[in-house]
């Protein structure tokens, strides 16, 4: 674990953290104005659907087309949190309209909240008191594949062994 909470080491697919190139990670949003600026660039059809995003180790916002990988987002780099978001105009100012921690490269548990509400409180976005849809990832401890829990059904879908109610993604070393 981090100072700041834990981290989450990438376990998706090797192909893709190797594709990962310098300089093509997230733009960072660090302040109100970076985010004014980032959003100001965006087009309709971009603000219309979920934008990738993840927090990295700085505790920094990072923002990228949806289509993009978490790994690239993240530059290769361990992370806080990872996911999926929207923004919406409210009154007179931007806020997060949908937020989720969908992301099946990193599998962040829903505690990862609290880092993205505090990165989002740093660049003074509004924001719903947790994840708009969480995502509960778990590793089955005996073909060690990685599951998405759905409807509380902690079975393995591939091996249809029991899944651990505790967060287990990330193997040990």
């Amino acid at each position: 674990m981090s100072a700041r909470g834990r981290s989450y080491r990438y376990v998706g697919p090797v192909e893709l953290k190797t594709a990962v190139r310098s300089g093509g990670d997230g733009c960072r949003i660090s302040s109100a104005a970076d985010f004014g600026t980032w959003i100001a660039e965006r087009s309709a059809a971009e603000l219309a659907e979920p934008f990738t995003f993840v927090v990295g180790m700085d505790g920094v916002l990072r923002l990228a087309p949806r289509r993009s990988e978490h790994v690239a987002c993240a530059g290769g780099d361990m992370v806080l949190s990872a996911g999926e978001i929207s923004f919406m105009r409210e009154a007179d100012r931007w806020a997060v309209s949908e937020v989720s921690n969908q992301s099946t490269g990193y599998c962040p548990d829903i505690t990862s909240w609290s880092e993205v509400a505090r990165a989002l409180d740093d660049v003074e976005l509004g924001r719903p008191s947790g994840f708009t849809h969480e995502v509960v990832f778990r590793r089955c401890p005996d073909c060690q594949e990685h599951n998405i829990v759905r409807e509380d059904d902690f079975v393995c879908v591939f091996c249809g062994s029991d899944l651990p109610a505790a967060w287990n993604v990330e193997t040990t070393a």
